[in-house]
This record gives structure tokens, C-alpha cells and sequence, in this order.
């Protein structure tokens, strides 16, 4: 029997969806997480694949891992916990294409890409899901030059070493970058305050103007009955 789990690299805990899967069968949980943190130790940090096949009849378990999903992968090298909710706004790093032709090489068997290139393609996808430059670019726009042969040399020759000096020029890019964004974010949350304050003061006027208009009315009511009263006294006194 074959049961699917992801788990923290090295961190398993019990819980109510482990009981729920391995209880019915009469394992024992503690036995199970231990196994399964020992598997996952060089993982700790990402969340990890983990399959674990039971032996029914002798209660014999055997664990075998697969590696951290490709965003997992990313945000570890990154040293992130989640990706940009604004990936074309906010981003959270800029990656050189060693970097990303390191994971690629790492994930390239389980991704079942035909060769390096296309793995590489498939992560640079990734890295444009959550907001990650590659090589000082919007990786979304580099997907279309890898394929028509940008970076051909490097990924040919497989490297996964950055350079200290073109690593310095890429943080450097990122810095002014990520000055910009928070630039924006200050500006943006500044427009909004305001937008909120100018609804609030319209939002008083209009009471305002609200409760004068209350005041003036059983004054006008007042009047029309003064009015009444004069139009009917001179009536009965014409009679």
C-alpha cells in the first residue's frame, strides 16, 4: 500500500491528516515520523514528497523521498517563505541563469523535460510565478529568448557557479530595484490614506448638511401653521 505525504524536510509532526491515513491501519505514528525525519534531514526548510509503502501483512514501512517541489527549491535559494503577490510589481530576488540551471539539473528527471534546455525553460517559468528576476530581467520575457538560444553556451556547458563579480552587479541591480518597490508601496499606501480621509470628510459634510436640513424643516412646518392660523382668523372675521 502507498501512502503520499508532504512534509516539512526533517520537522514531521503528527497530526489529525497523518492519524486520518496510517491510524485505520494499525501503524505506529511515532515510529513512522521518525523514519520519515531521518529520510528528510538534508531537507530541512522545504517541503518534500515523501511516499511511504506499508507492508499489510507485516506492518513493514519503507520510505522514499523525492525532491522539494521547484518553487521550494527556489524560495529556499532565496531564502523566502513565500513567493510575490504582485509578480510583476514586487520582486524578490534576481537570479543568475547558473542558478536556475543548477535547480534545473537538480529537478530535470522528475520535471521529465526532454533535455537541460527545456528544464531550464520549465524553472524560469517558475521563478516568473512568484516574482523572481533571472539575470536582471523579468524571467517571462527571458522564457522566449532561452528558446530562441540566449544562454545556449552556459546551459550546454551545464554551469552552476555564479561568478562573485557578476554575482555583486546582479545584487546591485536588485537593490535599486527593490528600492523602487517600496517606493511605490510608500506611494500607493500614502494615495490610499488620503482617498480614505477625503471619504471621510465628505462623508461629514454631507451629515452635516443632513442635520441642517433637519433643523430648518419643523421650522418651515412651524411657519405654515402660523400662516394657517392668520388666513383662518381673517376668515371669520370677514363672516
Amino acid at each position: 500500500m502507498e501512502i503520499k505525504l508532504l512534509v516539512e524536510g526533517g520537522a514531521m509532526q503528527p497530526g489529525p491528516a497523518l492519524a486520518q491515513k496510517i491510524g485505520p491501519l494499525g501503524l505506529n505514528v511515532g515510529q513512522i515520523i521518525q523514519k520519515v525525519n531521518e529520510a528528510t534531514k538534508n531537507f530541512k526548510g522545504l517541503k518534500v514528497p515523501v511516499e511511504l509503502n506499508v507492508n499489510i501483512s507485516t506492518k513493514e514501512i519503507e520510505v522514499q523521498v523525492f525532491s522539494p517541489p521547484v518553487s521550494e527549491l527556489l524560495k529556499k535559494e532565496l531564502g523566502v517563505e513565500k513567493g510575490s503577490g504582485a509578480q510583476k510589481k514586487q520582486f524578490l530576488g534576481n537570479f543568475s541563469i547558473e542558478q536556475v540551471i543548477s535547480i534545473a539539473k537538480t529537478k530535470q528527471q522528475n520535471l521529465l523535460c526532454r533535455d537541460l534546455k527545456s528544464a531550464v525553460k520549465t524553472i524560469i517559468g517558475t521563478c516568473a510565478s512568484l516574482g523572481i528576476l533571472v539575470e536582471s530581467q523579468i524571467a517571462s520575457e527571458l522564457g522566449h529568448q532561452i528558446a530562441g538560444g540566449k544562454f545556449s553556451k552556459e546551459i550546454e556547458q551545464e554551469k552552476t557557479e555564479t561568478s562573485p563579480e557578476k554575482r555583486k552587479k546582479l545584487d546591485a541591480y536588485f537593490e535599486n530595484v527593490h528600492k523602487e518597490q517600496e517606493k511605490k508601496i510608500k506611494e500607493e499606501q500614502a494615495a490610499e490614506e488620503s482617498k480614505k480621509t477625503e471619504g471621510e470628510v465628505k462623508k461629514g459634510e454631507a451629515k452635516s448638511e443632513e442635520a441642517k436640513e433637519g433643523e430648518a424643516k419643523p421650522e418651515e412646518k412651524t411657519g405654515t401653521k402660523k400662516e394657517g392660523k392668520k388666513e383662518k382668523a381673517k376668515e371669520e372675521k370677514k363672516k
